[in-house]
């Protein structure tokens, strides 16, 4: 089973590779029908809209920090209109400890819920 994931991992970096290649291509091929001229008048464009994307995303950066600490001295879920802020509260143990204690205390063991995720990430 290893070695059948183990290819399917392979398998997806290198539809990704190749993704990332059509895209570096398609830059190229834009780039070569560019004048210089046109590429100056395009990189003004980014610097004009470089500065004013920072000020937004400086701003919702701010306000995100805001509302959530709102959100986490108020202790409640909120919405918005449009967006909704989702208060949870985690609860952590410390795992070794606790199996620990229910090596003589195997009752607690019904207690434990385990779950299961997968991330991929980049070797």
């Amino acid at each position: 089973m290893s070695a059948e994931i183990t290819k399917l991992l392979d398998e997806l970096s290198e539809l990704q590779a190749q993704r990332d290649l059509l895209e570096l291509d398609r830059k190229t091929a834009v780039n070569s029908v560019l004048t210089p001229e046109i590429r100056q008048q395009l990189a003004d464009i980014d610097a004009e809209f470089a500065d004013k994307g920072q000020t937004v995303t400086e701003k919702i950066a701010a306000l995100e920090k805001e509302v959530k600490g709102r959100v986490t001295e108020f202790g409640e879920s909120v919405k918005g209109e449009y967006l909704m802020a989702v208060y949870s509260l985690r609860t952590s143990w410390d795992t070794k400890r606790l199996e620990g204690y229910a090596a003589a205390h195997p009752e607690v063991l019904a207690l434990r819920k385990q779950s299961v995720s997968v991330s991929l990430r980049k070797r």
